[in-house]
């Protein structure tokens, strides 16, 4: 059924810091993707927006503002919020639409204007939102999971400091080439560990910032791509959005604790393989399959856990085939080909829909300067906050 779904066009602003509103931003992206479709704005039969939640009124509504903002053609509208999820959760709404046969021709897009610095909750008191309580309670900003993340791998698999930095080294020569990126620049092993500490053992240049972005996907029924001519476009052959399953027994953001496995046993797989799972399930592949990823690499250590949750490789072995040169574009599996959030810095709503833009680019061969040679499949790899997944697996 998924093959049913192919993506027409793609779209980006790029990221930075721009000071204008997210709207814009989106426009731009959305209107990119309908030009790479070669879609007229009257075709497009839903608007489904990826929301912000720092932005006020028009971030809650983010499908109808999007619309209004491209101006009203009587589609219909949807908003999806889903944390750093949201742009992959648009995307499956959209989809399943198109495959229900409600929508011919859907426009999926996600825009983000970020604050400075960390992402902090709203104010006021939540007593039981654990995202507002980690930061009441602890102190607990996202660096500081990043970092307990990252002495884990360091205990069990005797990754060091310098494996760290090489990732950041891997993604900023890949961002080099990437116009879209934020940071186009060559940093060294040494840069990165003399860069300050955020919280033990990552440094700044561990860390991605935060940014303004869009990025915008145009996807179209089998029946309306062949009546336009596009021939051999790139397919959607999974999206998995899963939740955890009880008991959820490795520490996730924003959590302070895990859920006790005394009556019950721990699952099979984690939540985070778990999702990667799903997708192959969907798609009828497994990770042997796989040309590239794009993986959220929220911190350096963060992209080393996710190729191995994606099946990769086995645990414990990511350190190696970094080593190795394996997960650099020219190697047996590319890793954040696109520079990936090392370069960019998150943009949430826009983010996992950005990785969707570079895999398309990659299998259609037009990811000038890193490009990822014969590549047929692509998976990216996200995660939201309060049991998000997020993978989508394109092919063509």
């Amino acid at each position: 059924m998924s093959e049913q779904v192919a993506v027409l066009g793609v779209g980006m602003h790029p990221w930075g810091k721009w000071g204008r509103s997210f709207v814009s931003y989106g426009v731009h992206a959305a209107r990119e993707a309908l030009a790479d479709a070669g879609v007229p704005w009257t075709d497009v039969d839903l608007i489904v927006g990826g929301e912000t939640v720092r932005n006020g009124y028009a971030g809650y509504v983010a499908g109808a503002t999007f619309a209004q903002a491209l101006g009203w053609n009587g589609a219909r509208v949807a908003t999806s919020y889903a944390a750093c999820a949201t742009g992959a959760q648009a995307l499956d709404t959209a989809r399943s639409r198109i495959l229900a046969g409600q929508s011919e021709v859907a426009l999926v897009v996600g825009a983000d204007t970020t604050p400075k610095g960390f992402l902090a909750p709203n104010a006021g008191e939540r007593w039981d939102d654990p995202d507002w309580l980690r930061f009441r309670l602890l102190g607990m900003t996202n660096p500081a999971y990043f970092a307990l993340y990252a002495r884990r791998r360091m205990d069990l698999y005797g990754a060091t400091s310098e494996d760290f930095a090489q990732v950041k080294v891997k993604n900023a020569r890949h961002g080099l080439h990437n116009p879209n990126a934020r940071y186009r620049k060559e940093v060294s092993v040494a840069d990165v560990l003399g860069s300050a500490v955020v919280s033990d053992p990552l440094h700044l240049l561990d860390i991605c910032a935060t940014s303004d972005g869009a990025a915008a996907v145009v996807l179209a029924g089998a029946d309306y791509a062949r009546r336009i001519g596009a021939a051999g476009p790139v397919r959607v052959a999974a999206i998995s959005t899963v939740t955890p399953t009880f008991p959820h027994t490795v520490l996730d953001m924003p959590l302070l604790a895990t859920e006790p496995a005394g009556v019950v046993d721990p699952p099979e797989r984690t939540f985070k393989e778990s999702i990667a799972d799903a997708a192959y399930e969907e798609a009828g592949i497994g990770p042997d399959d796989v040309s590239l990823a794009e993986v959220y690499d929220l911190s350096t250590a963060l992209e080393l856990d996710w190729i191995e949750d994606l099946g990769l490789c086995k645990r414990g072995e990511a350190e190696a085939l970094l080593r190795a040169g394996d997960t650099t574009v020219g190697g047996r599996i590319p890793v954040n080909p696109s520079g990936g959030l090392a370069c960019f810095g998150e943009a949430v709503p826009a983010q996992a829909l950005a990785q969707v833009c570079e895999v398309t680019w990659q299998l259609r061969g037009l990811a000038e300067g890193r490009q990822v040679e014969g590549a047929r499949v692509g998976i990216t790899a996200n995660q939201g906050l309060f049991g998000h997944g997020s993978s989508v697996i394109l092919s063509v």
